[in-house]
C-alpha cells in the first residue's frame, strides 16, 4: 500500500492523515457531514489557512441568512448558503423566520432571504409574522440594509413566488438596497439557486471587505439533520406492497390506502414527515404526444448529464400532467397557431385555458409538428410528489403508508389521471418498484412531552399524518389527551380508517372524535363548524397547553379553520379581535399551532 494518498492537488502524507484522524475523532455523523462541506468550501474559495482573515466592515456588519419554508426546500438552500459563507470566512448567521424577532430587522447590515410560496400566494407558516410586520405601519426604515431575495414556487400557480416578490417590494420600499436582482425559481430550482447563492456571497464578501478585516473565529456548526443515505437525488427503489381503495363504491372521491415496503433501506422517518415519490408518466399518453407532434421518440436528447431517447425522457423525466404557462408559450413559439397566440397574449385567458387542462390537452387542441429537441425544451423536469406519511415505524417497522386521493376524471371526452396518483393507484402493480425518499417536516411534530394534549383537524386525506400520530402515541403509551376533527362528504362512504378510529376511541387513546360529513344533511357542515360548536372545550384544551394541528387543503379549509380558531379565542377567551390574533401568533411561535397544508 502506498504511504501517501493522492488527491487533485497533490498528496497527503501519513502524519497529515493522522492529524486529520485525530482532529475528527469523536465527531458524530452530523458534525462529520458539516466538516466535509466546510472543507469543500475552503478548497473552493482557496481559504485554507486557519489564520486567514475574515471579511467584515465592522464588528456589527454581518450577513443574516433567513428562510421561510413549508416543505424544507428553502431551509435546505439556506443551510447550504450558510455553510459556504462560513467556509469563506464571512461573518454570518442562519435563522428561521419563525424564530426571528421582526423588529430586529432594522439592525441587519446584510440580509439574504430564501422563501417559498404556497396556496394562493400565501407566505409559509414560519414566515407569516415577519411578512405581516414588513407590510405594516410598524415596519422600520431599512436604508442601512443591503438585501437579496430568492423565491421558490411553481409557475403552474397564478401567484408564482408571490411571497418572495412581497419581501423584495416591501424591503425596497423601506429603503433597503438590493445586493442583486431577486430570483424566482420554478420547481426545478437547484441550478438557479446555486447561481444566486454564489453571486450574493461574492458581492457580500467584497462589500464587507471594503470596510477592513478581522481574524476569523472557528465557525459554529449549524444544527442540521443527518444527511440521509437516500434522498431526492438518490432515492430508494422501494416495493409497492398494497393498494386498497378505502372510500365506498358510491363515493364522490377515490381515496386509496398505499403500503410501500422499505425493507433493506435502513430508512427512518418520524410522524409528520412526508414521502417523496418519483413517478412515471403513462406510456399511452407519451405515444399520443409523439403522434400529435410527429416527434421521433427514438431521437437521443440531453437531459441534464444523461443522453436518453425522447420516448424514455417523456416517460420518466418530463412533466406531462401539471400544465403551466411556460409550456404553452414555448410550444406556441414553434406551433405558431393564431388561436393559441390569442390565448397566450391574454394572461387571464391563459390561466382559464389551463385551469382544467393537462399538457397533453394543449397538444390535442393545437397539434403541430415539433422536433425532439424543441419538445424537450418546452417541457420542464418531473418533480417528485410529496405525500404526508400515514404510519409510524413503531407500528409498521420497515413499511411506509400513504393516504392518496386518486385524481381521476373525465374532461373533453377523455379520461385524465394525476401524474403520481395515477401511477401509484392505477398503473403500478403490487410487487413493482417505485423510487422514494423521506422529506423531513420539522414544522409538524408531536409534542416532546407525550402527556401534552393534542387537537387534530384533518378532513379528507388530511387524516394521514394523524393516523401516524395515533400509532406513535399508542406505542409511547402516551398520557396526553387526543381529539380528532375529521370531515368528508358521507359517513357511509367516506369515513376513512373508520374501524381504527373507533378502536382508538374504545380503548380510550382517542379522547374525543368530532365528525363533519358535509352531505349527510341539507345544510353542509365542515370541520370549522364543528370547531365552533365545541369552541368552549377547544379553548379549554388550548389553555391546558394543547398543541393544535391542521392538515389538508390550504386554499379554503385551512383558512376557514384558522378563522374559526380566532373566533373561538375571541369569544371564549373574552379577547378583542386583535388580541385573539396575537394569541394565535403566540401559539404558532411556541410551535403549538402547526399546519401541513397543500
Amino acid at each position: 500500500m502506498s504511504s501517501i494518498l493522492p488527491n487533485a492537488g497533490g498528496v497527503i502524507a501519513p502524519q497529515q492523515l493522522n492529524a486529520i484522524t485525530q482532529a475528527i475523532a469523536g465527531l458524530d455523523a452530523n458534525q462529520l457531514t458539516w466538516v466535509s462541506g466546510y472543507l469543500a468550501g475552503l478548497a473552493a474559495s482557496g481559504n485554507v489557512s486557519a489564520g486567514t482573515p475574515a471579511v467584515s466592515a465592522s464588528s456589527d456588519a454581518s450577513l443574516t441568512i433567513m428562510f421561510g419554508s413549508q416543505t424544507g426546500n428553502a431551509k435546505s438552500i439556506a443551510e447550504g448558503m450558510f455553510s459556504q459563507a462560513q467556509a469563506q470566512g464571512i461573518n454570518s448567521k442562519l435563522v428561521s423566520m419563525a424564530d426571528y424577532k421582526p423588529r430586529q430587522i432594522k439592525n441587519e447590515s446584510h440580509l439574504a432571504i430564501v422563501v417559498s410560496t404556497h396556496g394562493e400566494g400565501d407566505a409559509p407558516d414560519d414566515a407569516a409574522e415577519l411578512h405581516e410586520f414588513l407590510g405594516s405601519k410598524k415596519a422600520p426604515k431599512l436604508s442601512n440594509t443591503r438585501y437579496a431575495v430568492l423565491g421558490l414556487g411553481d409557475t403552474s400557480y397564478e401567484f408564482f413566488c408571490q411571497t418572495a416578490k412581497d419581501f423584495d417590494a416591501r424591503i425596497s420600499a423601506l429603503g433597503g438596497q438590493s445586493i442583486t436582482d431577486r430570483v424566482d425559481c420554478d420547481v426545478d430550482y437547484e441550478a438557479a439557486a446555486k447561481s444566486w447563492v454564489d453571486k450574493v456571497l461574492t458581492k457580500v464578501k467584497d462589500d464587507l471587505a471594503a470596510g477592513g478585516t478581522s481574524t476569523v473565529s472557528a465557525p459554529v456548526m449549524p444544527g442540521v439533520a443527518p444527511v440521509a443515505q437516500f434522498n431526492k437525488k438518490s432515492p430508494f427503489q422501494a416495493t409497492l406492497a398494497t393498494v386498497q381503495k378505502i372510500t365506498g363504491r358510491d363515493s364522490v372521491k377515490d381515496i386509496q390506502h398505499i403500503e410501500i415496503s422499505l425493507e433493506g433501506s435502513g430508512i427512518q422517518y418520524q410522524p409528520g414527515d412526508a414521502l417523496g415519490v418519483w413517478f412515471k408518466n403513462d406510456p399511452v399518453i407519451v405515444e399520443e404526444m409523439l403522434t400529435l407532434t410527429k416527434a421521433d421518440g427514438d431521437t437521443l436528447i440531453n437531459v441534464g448529464s444523461e443522453e436518453l431517447a425522447l420516448r424514455e425522457a417523456l416517460i420518466s423525466r418530463f412533466e406531462l400532467t401539471l400544465s403551466y404557462p411556460g409550456f404553452v408559450k414555448a410550444y406556441q413559439s414553434v406551433a405558431k397557431q393564431p388561436e393559441l397566440q390569442r390565448i397566450v397574449d391574454d394572461t387571464a385567458s391563459l390561466r382559464a385555458f389551463l385551469a382544467d387542462r393537462q399538457i397533453i390537452d394543449v397538444v390535442r387542441a393545437f397539434p403541430a409538428q415539433i422536433n425532439a429537441v424543441e419538445l424537450a425544451a418546452a417541457l420542464r423536469p418531473i418533480t417528485p410528489r410529496l405525500y404526508s406519511i400515514a404510519s409510524s415505524q413503531a407500528e409498521v417497522e420497515d413499511e411506509v403508508h400513504l393516504t392518496i386521493g386518486h385524481v381521476d376524471y373525465e374532461a373533453f371526452g377523455v379520461r385524465h389521471q394525476g401524474g403520481a396518483s395515477g401511477f401509484l393507484c392505477s398503473r403500478l402493480e403490487e410487487g413493482e418498484q417505485v423510487d422514494v425518499y423521506i422529506e423531513p417536516n420539522n414544522n409538524f411534530r408531536l409534542p416532546e412531552n407525550s402527556d401534552t394534549p393534542i387537537i387534530m383537524v384533518g378532513p379528507g386525506t388530511g387524516i394521514a399524518p394523524f393516523r401516524a400520530f395515533m400509532q406513535e402515541r399508542e406505542a409511547q403509551e402516551a398520557g396526553g389527551k387526543n381529539w380528532l376533527f375529521f370531515g368528508n362528504p358521507n359517513f357511509t362512504q367516506d369515513f376513512l380508517y373508520q374501524t381504527e378510529w373507533q378502536g382508538y376511541k374504545k380503548s380510550g387513546l382517542l379522547t374525543r372524535l368530532s365528525l363533519a360529513f358535509s352531505r349527510d344533511q341539507a345544510e353542509k357542515i365542515y370541520v370549522q363548524h364543528r370547531l365552533l360548536e365545541q369552541g368552549e372545550d377547544v379553548y379549554s384544551w388550548l389553555e391546558q397547553g394543547a398543541h393544535f394541528y391542521v392538515c389538508g387543503d390550504a386554499n379554503h379549509m385551512a383558512k376557514d379553520v384558522e378563522q374559526a380558531l380566532i373566533s373561538i379565542v375571541e369569544k371564549h377567551g373574552k379577547k378583542s379581535p386583535e388580541d385573539a390574533k396575537k394569541y394565535i401568533v403566540e401559539l404558532r411561535k411556541a410551535k403549538r399551532y402547526q399546519k401541513d397544508v397543500y
